[in-house]
């Protein structure tokens, strides 16, 4: 049976890439810190009909990446896809941002997936479908004001991604950066207030996204996709 490991799947994005995957029959290992909300998300895929591990871990601690791992070789034997999808999101301006809130969103959108792939990677070598799907941000290639040490983290995202893409081509590992605008979720509610949330990209499109990306087949391939919300300038 298929696995994958999905972070930050407590809520929002997460959740419905977690949902889409288990109606796909894939074993999943969920990671977020909301264990309460981990839990129901469970429940939900056991009722489905499939099978579930559920961490409750911190992305800020430096053998978690490791640990997670770990647990998913030891209960489903084998990785087939990793998503790094958890994200810490911070709105000030440069003169403004201290150590610590840098720090925070280092260690959580660049160093924990980071070296999720590096420990991943041994696995996913001997999958028939290997596939990495880092989630961004419109802010991994843009500069917002007032968003400079998240789109700074968001950046050193992408820019391993597209290392690790090249690492690691001739073992057959599918790598992809998905770098939606404003999806309808806490983070950027709270981020974006002044955003009408009916102009939001919704969840469950990320999640289709997702889908396509591990079960589409073809000679080519998709290296990056930029979702932007409607009401967004084309092509900017």
């Amino acid at each position: 049976m298929k696995s994958a490991i999905i972070t930050g799947a407590s809520k929002g994005i997460g959740k419905a890439i977690a949902l889409k995957l288990a109606a796909l029959s894939y074993s999943l290992v969920l990671v977020g810190r909301n264990k309460e909300h981990l839990a129901k998300i469970k429940s939900e895929i056991e009722k489905m009909g499939g099978r579930c591990k559920i961490l409750s871990l911190d992305l800020e601690k430096e053998e978690t990446p490791d640990l997670i791992v770990e647990e998913a070789i030891a209960h489903f034997g084998q990785i087939d896809i990793l998503i790094n999808n958890a994200g810490l999101a911070h709105s000030s301006k440069i003169m403004d941002t201290d150590i610590d809130i840098w720090n925070r969103l280092f260690h959580i959108n660049a160093r924990a997936p980071f070296f999720l792939c590096k420990a991943a990677v041994p696995f996913l070598r001997k999958s028939k479908n290997p596939v990495i799907i880092n989630i961004s941000s419109v802010v991994g290639f843009k500069g917002y004001a007032g968003q400079a040490a998240y789109a700074s983290s968001k950046h050193a995202l992408a820019g391993f991604t597209k290392v690790l893409a090249k690492e690691v081509q001739e073992d057959g590992i599918k790598v992809h950066l998905i770098s939606p605008g404003g999806v309808n979720t806490e983070m950027v509610q709270k981020m974006r207030p002044d955003i009408d949330t009916s102009e939001l990209i919704q969840p469950d499109e990320i999640a289709e996204l997702v889908e396509f990306l591990v079960t589409r087949q073809g000679k080519g391939i998709i290296d990056h996709l930029y979702i932007r919300r409607q009401s967004g300038q084309a092509f900017d």
